[in-house]
């Protein structure tokens, strides 16, 4: 996977963006195994597989390395335990670490990410383009055009509009795009982890109808044991993935309030309800998605058979579960968190 497309990724992080000194590490990448442990993967391939190391066993590839070496171990293993790779995570998380960025428009997604986000992003643009233009049509549908339509408005009607916004929002009218930049932003990130979210919902369907399935048969119910924990862990899954999606339909009914009455206080909050759960909403959708991915890759299509199965769930899967668990335990609780209240 080429470095851009990895940083539309959950679970892989490109070293090429990191202040590493060891040069034998800059084509390597940093990626969450099965268990979700942040391991170095030196190479990739159908045929080679992954070769992956702990960060802190590095030295038994670059043993003359040095001082050098111990200076990007360090980095590594504090990168390494970070719940989650994407971009948004990472904004925050590294500056929270003291990792300094190489190349800070590298923590951004690419373009054909942009694109695939832009069925999401019409919802949250969709409420500004009805402020400019009221009930008129436009064909602008990212938040690129909009920036630029608010640098060079060709109507008197939508210079008065975008004079209104700037005196609502509290700003002059030349800062206007700068907002519509951050707001493009702050929006992006919710889009990016919806559809994160949406990709993983029927996967994690199929993923509990098979251990339903297998715990329907007599030779996996004969071992309580096992289907105890099956069924403990099938119920966790379940029950992680629909709190979540209740937190993003908190989001967006926020999100939808914010252009009743569209003031800096407003959008602050929206801003503040969105980003404080990026580590939490990323860690959680990184660690569905790995151990996804361990499944399918370990049976794909459902192959495999019964004993396989509940090996591999009460084993691999299992492993790393209370990451994710406690990331959800600990998430700032919806109820507390300042939220936009439409002004009467």
């Amino acid at each position: 996977m080429a470095a851009r497309e990895d940083m539309d990724s959950l679970h892989a992080l490109p070293l090429v963006i990191l202040p590493l000194l060891t040069p034998g590490l800059h084509r390597a990448r940093l990626i969450k195994n099965s268990r979700l442990d942040g391991v170095v993967e030196m190479f990739s391939g159908s045929a080679s597989g992954s070769g992956q190391i702990a960060p802190d066993d590095l030295q038994k590839i670059f043993s003359d390395q040095g001082e050098e070496l111990q200076a990007d171990m360090e980095v590594l293993c504090a990168a390494g335990a970070l719940h989650s790779f994407d971009v948004y995570s990472l904004r925050i998380e590294l500056r929270r670490l003291d990792i300094p960025i190489e190349d800070h428009a590298g923590l951004r997604l690419s373009e054909e990410k942009n694109r695939q986000l832009t069925v999401y992003m019409k919802d949250f643009t969709r409420p500004l383009l009805q402020q400019i233009y009221g009930e008129e049509t436009t064909d602008i549908d990212d938040m690129q055009g909009l920036v630029s339509l608010f640098q060079s408005p060709d109507r008197d009607q939508v210079v008065l509009r975008i004079m209104k916004i700037a005196n609502e929002m509290g700003i002059r009218p030349s800062e206007v795009p700068l907002f519509l930049e951050e707001y493009g932003d702050v929006f992006l990130s919710l889009a990016y982890y919806r559809d994160c979210l949406d990709r993983l919902q029927p996967r994690m369907r199929r993923l509990s109808n098979e251990i339903k399935d297998l715990l329907s048969l007599n030779d996996v119910t004969r071992d309580r044991a096992v289907a105890e924990n099956c069924a403990r862990l099938e119920a966790k899954l379940s029950g992680i993935t629909a709190a979540l999606a209740q937190r993003f339909e908190s989001f967006e009914r926020n999100s939808e309030r914010l252009w009743d009455h569209i003031n800096a206080e407003a959008f602050q909050r929206v801003k503040e309800l969105i980003t404080s759960h990026y580590t939490t909403v990323g860690g959680i959708l990184c660690g569905l998605e790995v151990k996804l991915d361990a499944w399918e890759s370990k049976f794909p299509h459902g192959r495999g058979g019964a004993v396989a199965k509940t090996a591999f769930l009460t084993s691999e899967m299992r492993h790393g579960m209370e990451k994710i668990e406690n990331l959800q335990r600990n998430a700032p609780r919806i109820a507390d968190l300042p939220v936009v209240v439409a002004a009467e």
